[in-house]
């Protein structure tokens, strides 16, 4: 082997790499935090775990999400219900919800306005309830599930 094919060949191997291009630093910086491949201690697992914080506390004051609940009138319908402690409820309905003088007209207007609250329901008993001038205001109901 001649001097100059020896000396071309340690040329070859000695040459120095290319060093690696500042894409493909920033790609696999952003490819090790996409897949979270830190350590928990280390700065770069710090800084996701803060921008994840950032992300919960602040997007909803800076993002419009449309899921804001519809502000309403909680007695529109006018039935109110209260639960009477052993697992059943008595609703009160307005009377301006209610027709009827006898009796099972006012059974089924008032289950009318009760069973889409609350499903199938049979009414146990009702009763009046009267202002101090003696006109019906509302209707207390006791039902029970069906």
């Amino acid at each position: 082997m001649s001097l100059k094919t020896a000396v071309h060949t340690n040329l070859k191997t000695a040459e120095p790499e290319a060093p690696p291009a500042p894409i493909n630093r920033a790609w696999r910086t952003i490819k090790s935090f996409i897949f979270w491949s830190y350590e928990r201690g280390t700065v770069q697992y710090d800084i996701m775990v803060t921008l994840i914080l950032i992300f919960v506390f602040f997007s909803p004051r800076l993002i419009n999400f449309n899921d804001r609940p519809v502000e309403r009138n909680p007695h529109s319908s006018g039935v109110l219900v209260y639960p009477d402690g052993k697992g059943e409820f008595t609703y009160q309905v307005e009377a301006s919800a209610v027709a009827g003088t006898d009796d099972s007209a006012v059974r089924a207007a008032l289950l009318r306005v009760i069973e889409p609250i609350s499903g199938s329901v049979r009414i146990s008993r009702y009763e009046t309830v009267k202002d101090n001038r003696g006109r019906v205001i509302a209707y207390k109901v006791w039902v029970q599930r069906e």
